[in-house]
This record gives structure tokens, C-alpha cells and sequence, in this order.
């Protein structure tokens, strides 16, 4: 049972509007004061997309490694780039992600249905962003949003070696409609499939949307860590939409000090997951 918990924060994501939700952090300045009020409170980890000038989801190199070192000169979090966009977004551009030169990067582990779309993930992309991310130096954080995901995983681990770091972490994404569940028979069941994979590896989980508390709870009753943000979910309770990132941070943060689980300072966090130390 690891002593504390990591959280990662997720604050703007590629799904919602910032018509439909003004609260949401779309420009640089929004998503800067974002990480420096959620790093505070116990965040430790960014995982970030960014938008347009017209907050439509991006991935232009410019305005990506401007995110990276505008996170970097103020805040300590590690930063972790979304490699998944939208889904529309083509695999070339989705690799490109990489060289804006993030500490970690997301690798989602196979192809799901994504609500009405189609998230796709093909065995050769996820190599190559793998294989990629180990030649650079970059920590992946394994996407799992279905059982079938880890299988994947434990394929690619036993073809192509453990990630840059050394250290195998891993993400269940759940909730998403076409994805496993946000229950807590769901979460177990995943974590026992955690024995096929390198010792010592660790997860955190994700609720979307209603499922964030259910989610919450099981993964820290697991052992596990918490990614919160409003990328996963826009509602605080039923009727209340969430007014910042930080109301979820916070919440995360007490339900992880109620476990007797603090949060994990950000230069514990790199521990853990392999990451060199700020400033590399």
C-alpha cells in the first residue's frame, strides 16, 4: 500500500466548450494560474491539452512548447501531455506532441469507442509513441480505459521494454461511454490484472462525471492515485456545475488526507514515477 497519493489534475481536456462551460482554463494565462492554485493545494502532475484562440483543441508545436516552459518557470509540477488530442486528430500530429519536450506523455493502450466516436489507437502508433518516448527521455503514462487495454500493455512491455525512467504507471480512464465502467467491481478488477505487469507498477484512476467520487474512493482503497480535473468531469453535484479545477483538487486532496494517504509533494512524485528532477 503506497503511504501517499499522487494527483494528477486535468484541467481542460478536448471534450467540453468553453461556451457551455465558462469555468474552463483555455488560454495560457487561465491554465498558468490553474497549475500554480492546484499545485498548491497538493496536485503534483499536469495533464494538459491546450486550445485555440478560438479555444478549439490543438496541437500546434508552437503553442505546446510555449505551455511546457511557461509551466516550468512557474510551477514545479510535472508536465504531462496529453498524446491523444481529439479524436480527430491525425496520428502524425499526435506523435509530434512529443517535441514540444514534456516530462511524461499520455499513451493510450488500444482503440475504443469514445461516446459516438471513435478513439482510434492502432498497434503501430502505440509502438512507435512507446519507442519514441524511450529514446527521448520521456515518461509514459499508460491510458487504460478497458481490460483489454492492459493486455496490450504487457505485450508492448514484453516486445519493446520497460518506458524511459524504468518505472511502469499506469491510468484507468473510467466512465468513458464505450470503456469499462466507473464502479468499483470494474477498478478491481483491473488492479487484479495489475499482477501480469513489471513489479512495483503503479496506477492512478479516473472517474468521468458521475463516476468521479465511486472512482475516488475505490482507487484509494486499492492503494491507488486520483487524476481529477475538468477534463473528466464539469459537475460538482447533481445540479452544481464545478467553478474551478480547484474545487476538485481540494476534494481529492481531503478524501486523500481522510485515507491517512497525503499527497505526494511534486519532487515525491518524480520519485515514483521516474522522473528526472526539475530543471534537467
Amino acid at each position: 500500500m503506497t503511504t501517499g497519493t499522487l494527483i494528477t489534475v486535468a484541467p481542460t481536456g478536448a471534450e467540453s466548450a468553453k461556451a457551455e462551460v465558462p469555468a474552463l482554463p483555455v488560454t495560457l494565462d487561465e491554465l498558468l494560474l490553474t497549475a500554480k492554485e492546484c499545485e498548491a493545494l497538493g496536485a503534483a502532475v499536469i495533464h494538459v491539452h491546450i486550445r485555440d484562440d478560438e479555444a478549439r483543441p490543438t496541437l500546434d508545436q508552437g503553442r505546446l512548447r510555449e505551455t511546457v516552459t511557461a509551466l516550468r518557470e512557474s510551477t514545479d509540477l510535472v508536465v504531462q501531455l496529453s498524446s491523444g488530442g481529439a479524436v480527430t486528430d491525425p496520428e502524425a500530429d499526435r506523435l509530434a506532441v512529443l517535441d514540444a519536450g514534456p516530462d511524461m506523455a499520455s499513451c493510450t493502450m488500444g482503440t475504443l469507442n469514445f461516446g459516438d466516436d471513435v478513439f482510434l489507437n492502432r498497434w503501430e502508433f502505440i509502438v512507435d509513441l512507446h519507442t519514441r518516448m524511450q529514446e527521448r527521455g520521456i515518461v509514459p503514462e499508460y491510458e487504460i480505459f478497458d481490460l483489454g487495454h492492459l493486455t496490450a500493455l504487457q505485450r508492448l512491455l514484453g516486445k519493446y521494454g520497460l518506458p524511459a525512467g524504468g518505472h511502469v504507471h499506469v491510468d484507468f480512464v473510467m466512465g468513458v461511454p464505450g470503456g469499462m465502467p466507473g464502479t468499483t467491481p470494474a477498478l478491481v478488477a483491473a488492479h487484479q490484472a495489475l499482477r501480469d505487469l513489471p513489479e512495483g507498477t503503479t496506477f492512478s484512476a479516473t472517474g468521468i462525471g458521475r463516476s468521479t467520487i465511486p472512482v475516488m474512493l475505490a482507487s484509494l482503497s486499492a492503494g491507488g492515485h486520483l487524476r481529477v480535473g475538468m477534463e473528466d468531469t464539469v459537475t460538482y453535484a447533481k445540479g452544481r456545475p464545478v467553478e474551478s479545477n480547484m474545487q476538485l483538487v481540494a476534494r481529492a486532496v481531503g478524501f486523500a488526507q481522510l485515507a491517512q494517504r497525503p499527497p505526494l509533494t511534486t519532487a515525491e512524485a518524480r520519485g515514483l514515477l521516474g522522473v528526472p528532477a526539475a530543471g534537467r
